[in-house]
């Protein structure tokens, strides 16, 4: 199955920008067990225990301390890993609200002399309306950090984003750094990644395609640079190096042609001075149908061809086996023993192959591997099997093991300790793009969710990955919609990006489904939210392409057999059932500012109120649990909304000035109407806040260490554990926060 990750594309733009950085210091700490909250509980935060789910784009050992590693997401952040308690540590989870484009990590750096340093460059978008990159820099592996800000922009979810490492601590001082950027060519650090400006002297010039410096590799004193934007054959060279970090210089003799058109990574082999780079046709993860691997042998500037298979070949199905390189690492102990990947490789599945004699032969380690997903069963994507991997760019061998290999997928980290036997090493990596959670008031489990890529899982258990993985018949991608039965939880209905639209049912409360016995033409294209009313006999169905379009939303009322469009319904709005009455649902048009309602169980929607905010497809409307016509509007910076007659009128929330997502759970002790937790902002920080009384005060109930990004898109209570509160987030999974009993 192929599973790539929604990553919100766009076109690049070139910047000609002079680059210079603004120094931005300060100590934060992103690791707090618990900190407290307002009124002085203090709240535990944890993942949902899923299990990666996103796409691992670097791994790093640290080649002077056993045990030490470092991994990097696209949107995810950066992790350290624990050796002794075998899983990984977040590392960036303090950036917070206005920082959420600094979730992506571009690269990584440490310093082989330094084992306490380690750096990152952060920035997810490059985009105009993305912000600046920033450079991270800390003396304790990353318990603490000090940042300064760039006037230039970074790509972690970008085209490329799985070349590496843009970031390197150059071999003979510690105290300077190399940064290569996208739009803005090569930076140069002297101050341990305070300052920053353009490093003079480098020659490459980059183009609106927007790789520009793809990777930077310490070759003994020297340093070499992987360029993206050249073709290798009309003048333009793709790899450049500099001896005394001053005068640079195109490496000559470098491979030319359609397979080293782009340098995707480098690894360098002390014992035998052997540089080793793998290319492509394009920068990746998609679109690469051809590669290659090469060598230099560095004394004598002599190249040769160790491709371990060329592209281009032929399946057994007939099917057109193309594909390029990505990862590739050498063995610190084994003179000429290293590893690359292919990418891309759809037909015949990527692979890893090894070698032990400087790329004379190799053998595929898919060949003989076998896979132990146990703990993270969603990685069958449905089938009997795991597959070995896609878009697997980031592979590294443990420095002082040299049977220890790991490499990254679209979903998950993969490593063995035999060259055989492979399981998932990504315990406390977590980061599924989450777009729904409904937390059930009875069954076995607390929790649903739906996410990008990996669908709709069932969690029996918070602290394990779900046991029945993604949900299947059908299988589907990301997810669009989940919605429960308000009167009769155990119905619950879904929709997702899939070859069919993939709409179905339960009727166990999430646990197995059946697919709907027919959908809309359209569900196949743009399948939107779906609800189901209070007791379940009638669904509504809106629909969204990615690209915006809105189309009419559709209703069945015999469990999905037949449907019927109600164009009265706003088109692209997501409907809203009434928890307690089975006649009522409730849309909101965003385009409009105006709420409308069905009397009649979706057949037909009149408006009942009318000049609320308008013009952001982001408004929330949330019905409160077991009451009928109890309406929350959260509409960003416009603040709150109430209404108490099935929205007829609204008035304002006057405690909070901004309101991004809102959500009930179990009413404190006491109190006659459920706890409300919200992201927004009271005062003049953007967080997770809890009211115990209708909205009339709020307590912060994350801290500073726990912020997350971007966290706007679901927020719910546990409706049978007071205080805990289910979290959804770009890139960091879903998070759950309880007080400290």
């Amino acid at each position: 199955m192929r599973t790539p990750r929604l990553s919100r594309r766009a076109v690049l733009a070139g910047s000609a920008a002079t680059v210079a950085a603004t120094a931005v210091s300060g100590v934060v700490s992103p690791v707090a067990v618990a900190a407290p909250a307002a009124d002085g509980t203090a709240y535990r935060w944890r993942n949902v225990v899923i299990g990666g789910t996103g796409f691992v784009t670097g791994v790093l050992f640290h080649p002077s301390v056993r045990g030490l590693a470092y991994a990097r997401t696209d949107i995810g952040g950066a992790y350290r890993w624990d050796d002794r308690a075998g899983r990984w540590t977040p590392l960036t989870d303090h950036l917070g609200w206005d920082d959420w484009n600094l979730l992506g990590v571009e690269a990584i750096a440490v310093d082989p002399a330094h084992p306490g340093r380690v750096y990152l460059a952060l920035g997810t978008y490059a985009q105009s309306w993305a912000g600046n990159g920033a450079v991270l820099r800390s003396e304790d592996r990353g318990a603490t950090w000090s940042r300064a800000d760039l006037d230039v922009k970074l790509g972690a979810n970008e085209d490329g984003r799985g070349a590496g490492e843009r970031l390197l601590v150059d071999p003979r001082d510690s105290d300077t750094l190399w940064l290569g950027t996208r739009h803005d060519g090569l930076l140069k650090s002297t101050d341990r990644g305070a300052t920053w400006a353009a490093a003079s002297g480098f020659p490459a010039k980059p183009s609106a395609s927007g790789q520009g410096v793809m990777f930077l590799v310490a070759v003994g004193r020297a340093v070499y640079a992987g360029w993206g934007d050249g073709d290798g054959t009309s003048g333009t060279a793709n790899l450049y190096r500099t001896a005394d970090g001053t005068a640079w210089e195109a490496v000559p003799g470098q491979p030319s042609g359609t397979a080293a058109k782009v340098p995707i990574r480098a690894a360098y082999d002390t014992h035998t001075r052997e540089l080793y780079v793998t290319y492509a046709n394009a920068p990746g993860p998609n679109g690469q149908s051809d590669g290659s691997v090469h060598k230099l042998r560095t004394a004598t500037g002599k190249w040769a061809d160790v491709t371990p298979v060329k592209p281009g070949g032929t399946t057994d199905d007939g099917s057109a086996d193309t594909f390029g390189y990505g990862g590739v690492a050498v063995d610190a102990r084994r003179p000429g023993t290293l590893a690359v990947s292919t990418n891309n490789r759809w037909a015949d599945i990527d692979t890893v192959y090894r070698t032990t004699n400087g790329g004379r032969t190799w053998t595929s380690l898919k060949d003989a591997a076998v896979f132990d997903v146990s703990e993270t069963p969603y990685l069958k994507w449905g089938d009997d099997k795991p597959k070995f991997g896609w878009w697997i760019q980031a592979l590294a061998v443990d420095p002082y093991d040299s049977k220890h290999i790991v490499y990254g997928t679209g979903a998950t980290l993969y490593g063995t300790r035999d060259l055989k036997r492979w399981a998932p090493q990504i315990r406390g990596l977590e980061e599924a793009s989450v777009v729904q959670l409904v937390s059930p008031p009875a069954g076995e489990a607390h929790l649903l969710s739906g996410s990008r890529d990996i669908g709709v899982m069932y969690h029996e258990r918070l602290t394990a990955s779900p046991a029945r993985g993604m949900a299947t018949n059908p299988v589907s991608g990301s997810a669009t919609g989940l919605a429960q039965a308000a009167a009769r939880p155990s119905y619950v209905v879904r929709a997702g990006w899939g070859d069919n639209g993939n709409g179905a049912c339960s009727n166990d409360g999430g646990q197995t489904w059946a697919p709907f016995e027919a959908q809309p033409d359209i569900a196949k294209d743009a399948p939107g939210p779906i609800a189901t009313n209070a007791d379940g006999s009638a669904l509504l169905w809106s629909f969204v392409h990615w690209d915006g379009t809105k189309y009419a939303a559709h209703r069945s009322t015999d469990n999905g057999t037949t449907w019927s469009e109600v164009s009265s319904f706003p088109k692209g709005a997501t409907p809203v059932a009434d928890p307690a009455d089975p006649t009522l649902f409730y849309a909101y048009d965003t385009d409009t500012g105006t709420l409308l309602a069905s009397t009649d169980s979706g057949r037909s929607f009149t408006v009942r109120a009318g000049g609320l905010p308008s013009g952001d497809a982001q408004f929330k409307l949330v019905a409160a649990p077991g009451r009928s016509g109890d309406l929350w509007l959260s509409a960003k910076w416009n603040g709150l909304y109430r209404s108490t007659d099935g929205g007829a009128s609204f008035s304002k929330v006057a405690s909070c000035w901004a309101s991004y997502t809102l959500g009930f759970g179990r009413a404190a002790d006491g109190a006659d109407y459920p706890a409300i937790y919200q992201v927004g902002s009271t005062d003049t920080i953007t967080a997770v806040y809890r009211s115990d009384d209708e909205a009339k005060t709020w307590t912060r109930i994350n801290d500073d260490a726990h912020q997350w990004g971007w966290t706007g898109e679901v927020i719910v209570g546990d409706p049978r554990v007071y205080g805990r509160v289910y979290l959804a987030t770009n890139g960091r999974g879903i998070q759950y926060g309880e007080p400290v009993r």
